[in-house]
């Protein structure tokens, strides 16, 4: 497996990483210990970039992580998140609102550390920037921790450039984690990918196969179990999804002139952006992560990625992404 560095952070990480959410949280219910065998092979197949939150559960999938990534440690690299607010007993949850107060950084930070069984948290995102607490605030918080030993590097997630430049001011920030796809490129005209490549920031997509659209395994017939995030997402209704059929057939093109997938196209194109980017699809499937590591080896050519963005400019993607 190919490294790549975060930025100019000196974090090291797999080019691909392995979004874990699904594995306990927004899907289908599955066995835990088929999801610690699944992670076990996928440290086998060179993937040493993990990334969970504590409200995926919440919980449980910083508990599921940490069991299954304990024998691990000092070879990979963790990734989780604080930022919502707790709804007493129940935990995190996005719809009660967000809550970054320094103080509630430190109670998440100490009880992930728990629950990822580390001594420190390799990568610690602010999961939504809280508009009731000031980015410098947020940075500094984290900043302590990183004194003390507890976290090893800051990050921030759905950010805007204005933000990743108040947080980058205190405490340098390693990733920015967002999602970027083909088919949701916000990022290129915002500002956000112009002040991370100025900064020497990470970028860290997620969804970056469209929350698998972009794998074309995915039509109008399909039918989305309930717990499934899909099931409510306005991209994956039977109208939007046959309206953007059109991207997927743009990769498969591309896919059969480079004897690959429209997945691992999808993921080249992201890597072929910016040689700091690290996609950070999420699967279940052992197939689905040896196409996925697949892409590494797919290689698109300046020609190639101007025939892709040509093609796209003609796509309206239909439906909002939330």
């Amino acid at each position: 497996m190919q490294k790549r560095e975060l930025g100019r952070s000196g974090l090291d990480v797999s080019a691909l990483g392995l979004g874990c959410m699904r594995m306990s949280f927004g899907d289908t219910p599955t066995d835990k210990q088929e999801m610690i065998d699944f992670l076990h092979q996928a440290v086998g197949r060179g993937i040493t970039f993990y990334d969970t939150a504590e409200v995926y559960g919440p919980f449980t999938n910083e508990e599921l992580v940490g069991e299954a990534l304990e024998p691990f440690k000092g070879q990979v690299v963790i990734a989780t998140k604080f930022g919502f607010k707790h709804d007493g007993d129940k935990g995190p949850h996005p719809t009660v609102g967000p809550d970054s107060r320094p103080e509630q950084i430190r109670r998440v930070a100490e009880a992930s550390l728990r629950r990822l069984r580390v001594d420190a948290i390799d990568l610690f995102y602010q999961h939504r920037p809280d508009p009731n607490v000031p980015m410098e605030d947020v940075a500094g918080a984290v900043q302590d921790l990183i004194r003390e030993g507890k976290v090893k590097h800051f990050g921030l997630s759905e950010a805007n450039a204005e933000q990743i430049r108040q947080a980058h001011a205190v405490q340098p920030v390693t990733a920015l984690q967002s999602e970027y796809s083909l088919w949701w490129r916000a990022i290129e005209e915002n500002g956000v990918l112009a002040a991370c490549e100025e900064l020497g920031i990470g970028l860290v997509p997620y969804s970056p196969l469209g929350r698998g659209f972009l794998t074309g395994k995915v039509s109008e017939k399909t039918a989305f179990h309930q717990t499934d995030i899909r099931s409510r997402n306005p991209r994956f209704t039977p109208e939007a999804i046959r309206a953007n059929q059109a991207v997927v057939d743009l990769l498969s093109r591309i896919a059969d002139e480079k004897d690959g997938t429209p997945a691992q196209v999808a993921l080249a194109w992201l890597l072929a952006q910016k040689p700091w980017i690290v996609p950070i699809p999420g699967t279940r499937k052992l197939h689905r992560l040896d196409e996925n590591i697949g892409a590494v080896n797919i290689t698109l050519t300046e020609k190639d990625l101007a025939d892709i963005n040509g093609a796209m400019a003609q796509i309206t993607v239909v439906g909002d992404r939330y």
